[in-house]
């Protein structure tokens, strides 16, 4: 599948991965639908990227955890390009404490999130992209291969989405339609500084080593690449392809190696 021309939708396009989506994809010459809470950072995004690469972007103010924003979200795409090929379910929200101390609402919060903000989109969205046979992205991570401590909400919303997109990939063998499960492995964006403490509230600096990380940027580049190849399962780093590997064959092994890696975090959780 060649890019040009196509009409994307992103999710969560305001900032990070997302952003750095909008950009590849934009590049590759496909028009876009950008979706975000952050309406007037979109707008300027969306017209910058216009203006640059010569495609047509679209802000739509968008809280993927309401059901009729996401509604909203595809319809706004039928009225302005008539057709969907792509949606990239890449909105997304981490929390770090430890699940013993966590209010129950925050994983809630970030279930609402990364799962049923994926299935809510790709409800809408699935009749359109039938017609075209296109694809249907789903930005997981390595967290739904592998449960992180100090993670419980996250990890669980990642193996929700996983499960959530194996069986729409299997319902689907005969329709046409492509089904991505793209994981990264720990990125440097802003997810954790937003990501949720224990009562809900952002934790703000990051807790982990951003410039060992791979960047937002590398993770749009894979993705559509995995787009364009009408990839399956896109595991980005040897770290994450290795977590895999174990988690089926020395599982208990891979509890250790986890939590030791936890552990190293500053101001770490686990004592």
């Amino acid at each position: 599948m060649k890019l040009k021309d196509k009409t994307v939708i992103i999710t969560g396009a305001s900032s990070g991965i997302g952003k750095s989506l909008a950009t590849e994809f934009a590049k590759r010459g496909a028009n876009l639908i950008l979706g975000a809470r952050q309406f007037v950072t979109l707008c300027e995004l969306a017209q910058s990227l216009e203006k640059e690469f010569g495609i047509k972007a679209v802000a739509v103010q968008c809280d993927v955890t309401h059901e009729e924003d996401c509604d909203h979200l595809i319809k706004q795409t039928l009225v302005t390009f008539g057709k969907i090929d792509i949606l990239i379910n890449n909105a997304g929200i981490s929390m770090r404490a430890l699940f013993n101390d966590a209010d129950v609402k925050v994983l809630k919060a970030v279930m609402d999130v990364n799962f049923w903000g994926t299935v809510y989109c790709t409800k809408y969205a699935l009749p359109e992209i039938l017609k075209t046979k296109g694809t249907i992205v789903g930005v997981s991570s390595i967290a739904g291969y592998k449960g992180l401590p100090g993670r419980t909400g996250y990890s669980a919303s990642k193996f929700a989405m996983n499960g959530f997109l194996d069986a729409l990939r299997v319902e689907n063998i005969k329709t046409g339609i492509n089904v991505i499960t793209a994981c990264p492995g720990f990125t440097a964006s802003n997810i954790r500084n937003t990501a949720l403490d224990q009562s809900g509230q952002q934790q703000g600096e990051s807790t982990l080593h951003e410039e060992k990380m791979m960047t937002s940027d590398e993770v749009a580049k894979i993705i559509a690449n995995g787009v364009e190849n009408r990839a399956r399962t896109l595991i980005m780093t040897g770290r994450g392809k290795l977590t895999v590997f174990l988690s089926k064959i020395l599982p208990g092994l891979l509890d250790k190696l986890v939590y030791n890696t936890i552990a190293k975090e500053k101001n770490s959780l686990l004592k």
